[in-house]
């Protein structure tokens, strides 16, 4: 029998906190990721993603926790952990002067895993010329030519830091679609961060919401947006102020009727929103981005109210 993917995680922050000033970048993070899974970074811009990736590739050091990757600290093992690690980001910053077939020469110099023949497939399968100077290429060809590159070394680990960032519809399907055949045919581990909700909803299999540096959600996909709920309801008579029912949270609404979210068995709290004085007349299984909303409105609410 295979033992449990949870047991040996692939990439394990604990305890890891990181400020830039006066910025808490990250507040005591604790993820695991375990071997062969996608597992989605979600948050808005600012949140800490990037900072949490760059401790995941040795580029920031831990200050205060543990960061470790194949077993091993990134930042004092850079040769060991890289060389089996596939990393595409946002800036893609490649050398414009270089072809195409140069860089990929380039590359396969640092993976001794470079796979030669799975290069070539993917150039043919983005369109892209091996002859073609990288500073002649759109920003899509680049994005493109990236994750090329991230895949070729048929890497452990799959880094992906906001690859879709502003590409478009196209350039973003080709990406999903690479990530999706690799993960099917050769369960490799994927770190897929991003702002784009409903393209990490198709992939990932666990996702963790992160706010202002604070891990707020770390579940399997399934299982979190089956615990939580939305509902609309009607209150007897108007209500001036949100409602205040316990384990409803992100009331949206005015006057009698109001939309909440709740997470967590369906008969208790909604046996407290009758005894508050109102019905339940609608319910809906939220989608990912709904639920991310929803918990981030709420904490920025709690936080920006005075005590």
């Amino acid at each position: 029998m295979a033992s449990d993917p949870i047991e040996r995680p692939v990439v394990e922050l604990e305890g890891v906190s990181r400020r830039f000033g006066a910025t808490l970048a990250l507040d005591n993070v604790n993820v695991r990721v375990p071997e062969g899974v996608v597992f989605g970074l979600v948050g808005t811009n600012g949140a800490g993603k990037t900072t949490l990736i760059k401790h995941v590739m040795g580029q920031l050091r831990a200050v205060r926790g543990k960061v470790s990757v194949f077993g091993l600290d990134p930042a004092t093992h850079p040769t060991e952990v890289l060389s089996r690690i596939g990393y595409l980001s946002e800036t893609g910053e490649l050398p414009e002067w270089m072809r195409v077939h140069e860089l990929l020469r380039f590359m396969r110099g640092f993976y001794p895993a470079w796979d030669e023949s799975y290069a070539d497939s993917l150039l043919t399968t983005f369109e892209l010329s091996r002859d073609t100077k990288v500073g002649e290429l759109s920003k899509g060809q680049r994005a493109r030519l990236g994750l090329t590159l991230a895949l070729a070394p048929r890497p452990r680990l799959i880094v992906l830091d906001e690859p879709s960032s502003g590409l478009d519809p196209l350039v973003r399907r080709d990406i999903l679609r690479a990530i999706i055949r690799t993960i099917a045919e050769e369960g490799r581990t994927v770190v897929f961060s991003s702002h784009l909700l409903d393209e990490v909803e198709r992939v990932a299999d666990r996702v963790a919401i992160i706010d202002r540096g604070s891990i707020i959600q770390n579940d399997d996909l399934t299982s979190l947006k089956a615990s939580f709920h939305r509902v609309v309801v009607r209150f007897d008579a108007p209500v001036r102020d949100r409602p205040t029912i316990d384990g409803c949270f992100n009331w949206q609404g005015s006057e009698r009727q109001w939309s909440a979210y709740y997470r967590g068995a369906s008969q208790d709290v909604e046996e407290k929103i009758r005894r508050s004085g109102a019905e339940v007349i609608d319910r809906q299984a939220p989608t990912l981005a709904e639920i991310f909303l929803a918990l981030v409105d709420s904490r920025h609410s709690d936080i920006e109210s005075p005590a």
